[in-house]
């Protein structure tokens, strides 16, 4: 089965926003609106083939957007040509996470989320920590490029302990480091980080 013909979570873009009045560009973190995001999204998700839900705008795909931090520093990956995503070449990210399925045995979104991070952060990267600390954030949205139309982002901050190490299992396809959020937000990284990324850096404290 190609990458295309995975079944993945959606949520109709209509409903999601209740019809545009809750639309937002950036991050959303108002707690009551992200509640109410949070439960469109849970109260009206299916499945759909990746390789169409990529080309029909009328969806959100959710996709876990976990930024790792470690004191004052975060964990950044630049995307190598291995893998396979040929629009985000070489960018730079501080967001892992991915595409989410469904799990029926599951009882509600809330746990599906978590088992989809949880999964994707095993597969790409390794995690030596004493202490690990789920933050949820808010959500994420960028309708300003093609990627950005068809997904919504579900921001996460896993901030793990001083002695924290993490690192990447597919060298293939990413490589990583530690920066400052000031770096961040400096030339030359910021301009090559993805859309979300740099959104991101700008609700970091």
């Amino acid at each position: 089965m190609g990458k295309m013909d995975e079944i993945i979570l959606v949520v109709p873009r209509e409903k999601l926003f209740a019809s545009e009045t809750l639309h937002f560009h950036g991050v959303e973190q108002e707690e009551s609106k992200i509640a109410v995001l949070a439960a469109n999204l849970a109260d009206n998700y299916s499945t759909m083939r990746r390789g169409d839900a990529e080309e029909n705008t009328a969806f959100k795909q959710p996709i876990p957007y976990c930024v790792i931090r470690r004191g004052s520093e975060i964990f950044m990956y630049r995307r190598l040509s291995g893998g396979g995503e040929a629009r985000l070449f070489d960018k730079l990210s501080i967001g892992a996470g991915g595409h989410m399925n469904d799990n029926a045995e599951l009882p509600t979104f809330q746990a599906v989320l978590q088992d989809n991070l949880s999964r994707e952060l095993e597969e790409e990267l390794e995690i030596k920590a004493a202490t690990r600390t789920f933050t949820t954030v808010g959500f994420i949205n960028d309708d300003e490029n093609e990627v950005g139309k068809v997904h919504i982002g579900l921001l996460v901050i896993l901030d793990i302990d001083a002695e924290g190490e993490v690192s990447v299992r597919e060298t293939d396809q990413l490589e990583g480091q530690w920066v400052t959020v000031a770096q961040l937000r400096e030339e030359p990284i910021y301009s090559k980080l993805e859309s979300w990324s740099q959104i991101v850096t700008k609700v970091l404290g």
